[in-house]
């Protein structure tokens, strides 16, 4: 489950909200890839629906970075930017850090168990080459930091900016070698939690972090015409 769908559980989905998910999930996977045309009636079409919910849906998206929607124009998805992108990388490293800290001080062991079985069902999804899997579970661990820090609400900082730097994350998490990078990482994370090692801790944050770098270089050669600027 993504971390926009744990934010509605609390809440009746709508038609709107279905569209919303579905547009998301098929942007960030890139089966739309960045400067593809969206129209509100062949949306609504697809689904069987008025205009209204998609209209709502592509507003959300809009909100989110990820459609440019221009009136009497084409709808389009957006091309990466490398500022944004380097933007909500520091928005979240600044955020990331600070819960690093408070989670350092506030660990219960009791939250021992539900780490373990995240970062098992990542390996098992690493071995799998399950892409959507993992990236759903790396999301849950995310959140579960904020849970230990106490500071469940952080996580919707975190997940906004995670949301935009996605589409660049599944060029990385598309391999094998990829996920087994970022499951190392999180082991790593939990391991220094689980310590007390409050330095080790925010080092390792940092690198895991800043292993974006090298994806964005990577994309801007191999994608040039998924970006911007």
């Amino acid at each position: 489950m993504s971390a926009e769908a744990w934010d509605l559980e609390t809440t009746r989905r709508t038609t709107a909200d279905d569209i919303f998910e579905k547009l998301r999930a098929d942007i960030v996977s890139l089966d739309l890839p960045p400067g593809t045309k969206l129209s509100e009636a062949e949306v609504a079409r697809k689904f069987d629906v008025s205009r209204q919910p998609v209209r709502e849906a592509f507003i959300r998206l809009g909100n989110m970075k990820l459609l440019r929607i221009q009136p009497q124009r084409a709808t389009i998805v957006r091309r990466i930017s490398r500022s944004e992108i380097l933007e909500s990388r520091f928005i979240r490293t600044a955020v990331e850090t600070e819960i690093m800290r408070l989670a350092c001080e506030r660990y219960d062991p009791a939250h021992e168990k539900r780490f373990k079985s995240n970062l098992k069902q990542q390996k098992a999804a690493v071995a799998a080459g399950d892409t959507d899997r993992f990236n759903n579970l790396d999301y849950a661990f995310h959140r579960l930091i904020c849970d230990a820090a106490g500071c469940d609400f952080a996580f919707k900082t975190i997940a906004e900016n995670k949301f935009y730097v996605d589409r660049l994350c599944m060029l990385s998490l598309s391999s094998k070698a990829g996920q087994q990078e970022v499951y190392e990482d999180h082991v790593g994370i939990f391991e220094r939690l689980s310590a007390g090692d409050e330095a080790g801790l925010i080092a390792i944050t940092r690198l895991h972090l800043s292993r974006l770098n090298e994806t964005l270089d990577y994309a801007e050669k191999q994608y040039p015409a998924y970006f911007e600027d």
